[in-house]
């Protein structure tokens, strides 16, 4: 069941299909993937909207169908990700029916400790195994899954968190359960594209062509500006097409920074939104996150800083070793750039993308950094 979101534009949780934007096609292509009992590796910079999709996916797909999600960012073992597993079941599956009564006797059975949410009331499962227990417990439990009367569809968000596990192997050990379940398909979402796509699309890695691919792009402009303007109509409030063609460019389209700021301008807001409006929000947004900004500054060194502010200042940088580039931003050798690059790339202030032709380019990660750093 939907939940009643106080603003048209929620930024925390999933409230409904009447608060979601588009993804049609994307549906649609996920859908026919699990109808077929084809896994999707689904792919998207952070904060797109991958885990929004995976939510609404659900008010699209058969009843027949069980779904269960996970995130496992957090996790750093394979026991972490049996617990987040065993935990995500729980909650979808209740005791009080088959599958989940026989979950809940087999978790007993290994005494393992079950606490509850004082808010929500939902469990949350802790294994204490030793090593190499929690493989055999997690193929334990996708098996029961793979006996439940209905199929199972999960869903396992940054997926590619399992590289840093200490356990070598784990893709291959994963790879291994999953071609042998019959009765559930995966959905394994990531934002950390290199990881992602080295994952699945290389020939030496055992999830190689194991799954469809989805990439996530921003929405279709003119469908999120229409939408923006219908959610402002719904509250009676008016925004022209126009402001909200100014804070799609500002945000550039990206999903979470378009909620947030419209968010933002929605409560401030009387009866009209206006140009004046939104830029006020904005330089309230960025002056709330300097702190943030300063503590960037902080842990990079000088050639990193310059780097990212000339990112920042081009938008998309194509050829970031070119001479163009470097006799324009005064940077010693291109050397240094890709050492400075590749640091930047790590502690994800800097993304690797394509456009639409294929070619690769850079820019900077967060939308409000990046409006900050333009105007230094």
């Amino acid at each position: 069941m939907s939940k009643k979101s106080p603003t048209p534009f929620p930024t925390t949780t999933y409230y409904g299909p009447e608060y979601f934007c588009d993804r049609d096609d994307e549906i649609q292509s996920l859908k026919n993937n699990i109808n077929n009992h084809q896994s999707t590796t689904l792919i998207a910079i952070r904060r797109m909207g991958k885990t929004g999709l995976i939510n609404h996916l659900q008010h699209h797909i058969s009843k027949d169908w069980e779904t269960i999600y996970i995130d496992i960012l957090s996790t750093e073992n394979l026991n972490d990700l049996l617990n987040s597993l065993s935990t995500a079941i729980l909650k979808t599956l209740p005791e009080k029916t088959k599958i989940g009564q026989k979950i809940w006797d087999f978790f007993k059975s290994l005494h393992v400790t079950l606490s509850y949410d004082p808010l929500s009331g939902e469990p949350n499962v802790s294994f204490n195994l030793k090593q190499n227990e929690s493989k055999t417990q997690i193929r334990n439990l996708l098996n029961m899954l793979d006996q439940h009367h209905k199929p199972v569809l999960i869903a396992i968000d940054e997926f590619q968190q399992i590289t840093s596990y200490p356990e070598k192997g784990t893709d291959a050990y994963l790879r291994t359960i999953v071609q042998q379940l019959k009765n559930v398909v995966f959905i394994f979402s990531g934002s950390q594209q290199h990881i992602m796509h080295d994952l699945f699309s290389n020939p030496s890695k055992p999830f190689f062509r194991s799954t469809a691919f989805l990439h996530l792009e921003q929405i279709d402009f003119a469908i999120y500006q229409n939408f923006i303007v219908q959610q402002f109509e719904k509250y009676k409030k008016k925004i022209d097409k126009e402001v909200v063609a100014e804070i799609l460019n500002w945000t550039n389209v990206h999903t979470y920074y378009v909620q947030l700021l419209c968010n933002r301008v929605f409560s401030s807001s009387k009866k009209e939104a206006t140009t004046k409006t939104w830029q006020e929000e904005a330089s309230r947004l960025l002056k709330e996150q300097e702190m943030v900004f300063f503590t960037y500054r902080e842990m990079l060194t000088k050639a990193q800083w310059k780097l990212i502010k000339a990112i920042a200042k081009e938008g998309k940088v194509y050829s970031i070793t070119s001479s163009a580039f470097i006799q324009k931003y005064a940077f010693g050798s291109s050397s240094g750039i890709i050492r400075s690059l590749q640091s930047l790339l790590k502690k994800e202030l800097i993304n690797k993308q394509y456009d639409e032709d294929g070619k690769q380019y850079y820019s900077v990660y967060d939308v409000l950094f990046l409006r900050w750093l333009e105007a230094l």
